[in-house]
């Protein structure tokens, strides 16, 4: 069951797929290290290009 845009194994995980780009684009900064944005079918993926998303990059909250 979708609870909203986004679903989440784990509620306090951050989420790696978001619903507009502006969203996208401030939860690059704030928790992947990165910026930008990309589009994943419909929705948004953060960091300009997919291969920023992958690695070790990303800060863990």
């Amino acid at each position: 069951m979708l609870l909203g845009p986004v679903a989440l194994a784990n509620p306090s995980a951050v989420p790696a797929l978001y619903a507009t780009k502006a969203e996208t684009e401030a939860a690059a900064k704030q928790h992947f290290n990165c910026t930008g944005a990309h589009p994943m079918g419909q929705q948004w993926i953060p960091c300009a290009s997919h291969s920023q998303t992958s690695g070790s990059g990303a800060k863990h909250h």
